[in-house]
C-alpha cells in the first residue's frame, strides 16, 4: 500500500534532520529544563505546603509534650498532697505526744507542789505553834503579873490546847 501524498511528502533528509533535532530538544528539555521545573515546584510545594505539614508535626509534638507535662504536673500534685497528708499525720501524732507529755509534767508538778505546800503547811504549823505556844507564855506572865513559863513547861498546857484543836 503505496499512498500517494502530493506536496506533504517528506524529504527524507529533512525527516532525518528534523527528528534528531526533535530528540536533541527533548533530551535537552528533560536533562535540563525538567529537573529545573520540579526543583522549582518542589521548593514552592515545600513553601506553601510543607510548612503546613511541619507546622501540624511540631503541634502535634507541641501537645504530646504538654500532655506528658499535665500528666507530670498531676504525679507532682498527687505526691505533694501524699507528703502533706503523711507530715500532717506526724505533726498530729507529734501533737499528741506532747500533750501527754505536758499533761504528765503537768500532773507531776503539781503532785510535787501539792507535797511542797503541805509540807510548808505542816513546817508553818510547826513554827506558829511553838512561837504561839511562846507568846502564849509571854502574854500569861504579862497579864498576871509574874513568869508562868516554868509552870507552863512543867505541864504542858500550850501543848495541849493547841491539840484540843
Amino acid at each position: 500500500m503505496h499512498i500517494e501524498l502530493g506536496p506533504l511528502r517528506p524529504d527524507p533528509a529533512m525527516l532525518v534532520l528534523g527528528l534528531t533535532l526533535l530528540f536533541l530538544l527533548m533530551f535537552a528539555l528533560g536533562v535540563l529544563l525538567f529537573p529545573r521545573i520540579e526543583r522549582l515546584r518542589a521548593e514552592r510545594w515545600d513553601a506553601t505546603e510543607g510548612r503546613t505539614e511541619r507546622a501540624e508535626a511540631v503541634r502535634a509534638e507541641a501537645e504530646a509534650v504538654r500532655d506528658a507535662a499535665l500528666h507530670e504536673i498531676a504525679a507532682a500534685r498527687h505526691e505533694a498532697a501524699r507528703i502533706r497528708q503523711e507530715y500532717a499525720e506526724h505533726g498530729a501524732a507529734a501533737i499528741a505526744a506532747a500533750r501527754a507529755d505536758g499533761s504528765r509534767d503537768r500532773e507531776q508538778l503539781l503532785t510535787t507542789g501539792r507535797a511542797r505546800i503541805a509540807a510548808d503547811h505542816a513546817e508553818a504549823a510547826a513554827v506558829l505553834r511553838q512561837d504561839l505556844g511562846g507568846l502564849a507564855v509571854l502574854l500569861a506572865g504579862r497579864v498576871i503579873g509574874e513568869p508562868v513559863h516554868t509552870v507552863a513547861a512543867e505541864r504542858r498546857t500550850v501543848e495541849r490546847f493547841l491539840a484540843a484543836d
